[in-house]
């Protein structure tokens, strides 16, 4: 049965100004990373979008290497667009993103004009779109000049494959220098998109002052720390986790009996807060007004619906605030 959209989706919460932009993003976005490329499920992955969408989730974050294989979530992306949103397109956000390694040879990574121009002609192609609505730079490029790269996001907003154009995982002193570059050339810049969780904080130092500063938006990714902040790890590392496979960016190396003494202390909190450990720490993050969005993946509708249930949770008090530093440090 062709998919017919919630007419309530726009009443679950508010939305989030993007910086100093006109453009609003919900307070929490899907993140396609992982559990959407030719590996997975592919009706799954129609619920989990469909899902989003019912609940008012209208952002969607790509890359051109999500998968696996790379490309493959674009793709999928693409047919639910094709065959179940279309009729809502207007409506729904979609960015993406190059500047990792896609192709072979010297130009299928990092921020060339070579590069980004082929990789946004890809990513439009594999999502059967003609425009995206936010296109980054996934990565600062040590080897070619930032001027190269933010010219290459301007040209795409003026051939009017991009509406609007940010960064990700810059650090300050080169988001800086990018927002200069495209502000003297009236480029709608409005995003960075940092890594950014209870467990990696380097953002509070000077990013996000800068962001408010400058007027740009915030979204956060991996704000559950790769599965660290929810109960999965609470009794040790499940034979089923992320951490035990080959090709995964979380390695049970990285969760040290520190961390799990940590995620237990912060789960007490949470119980007390009657929150899952996951909701605190969406909310933890959402709590500070210079955070647009937070992204979330998601393998199942079930796990995006509870986590859904940070946006309305009660406010942080002084004490808990401080009770969750303590067992931070």
């Amino acid at each position: 049965m062709k998919y017919k959209a919630d007419k309530n989706r726009y009443s679950h919460f508010e939305y989030n100004r993007c910086g100093k932009s006109g453009l609003l993003l919900p307070p929490v976005s899907l993140g396609l990373w992982h559990n959407f490329g030719f590996v997975d499920d592919f009706k799954k992955a129609e619920e989990i979008v469909t899902f989003a969408f019912d609940k008012g989730i209208t952002h969607f974050d790509l890359a051109n290497n999500y998968g696996p294989p790379a490309g493959s979530a674009e793709s999928n992306f693409g047919k639910i667009l094709k065959n179940q949103l279309a009729a809502y397109r207007d409506e729904i956000i979609v960015s993406t993103k190059a500047g990792y390694y896609m192709w072979e040879g010297p130009y299928g990574e990092w921020g060339s004009k070579k590069n980004i121009i082929s990789s946004v002609n890809q990513s439009l192609k594999r999502l059967n779109l003609d425009y995206v609505d936010i296109f980054y730079s996934h990565r600062f490029d040590p080897n070619t000049p930032l001027e190269e790269t933010m010219h290459t996001l301007d040209l795409i907003v003026k051939q009017g494959k991009a509406l609007y154009v940010g960064v990700s995982n810059y650090s300050v002193e080169n988001t800086i220098k990018a927002y200069e570059i495209l502000k003297k050339m009236h480029t709608p810049f409005v995003i960075h998109q940092p890594k950014y969780s209870m467990l990696y904080r380097w953002v509070e130092d000077e990013l996000l002052d800068m962001l408010e500063e400058k007027g740009l938006g915030c979204i956060c990714f991996s704000p559950l720390a790769q599965g660290i902040l929810t109960n999965r790890y609470l009794n040790g590392i499940p034979d089923d986790s992320r951490a035990k496979k080959k090709d995964s960016f979380l390695h049970e190396k990285d969760i040290t009996a520190e961390i799990l003494s940590r995620i237990k202390a912060l789960n007490n909190i949470a119980s007390r807060r009657e929150q899952s450990l996951a909701q605190m720490a969406l909310s933890w993050i959402l709590k500070d007004k210079r955070i647009t969005s937070v992204l979330v993946g998601a393998s199942s509708t079930a796990q995006l619906a509870d986590n859904l249930k940070c946006i309305n949770s009660v406010p942080f008090t002084d004490e808990e605030l401080s009770e969750i530093d303590q067992a931070l440090n």
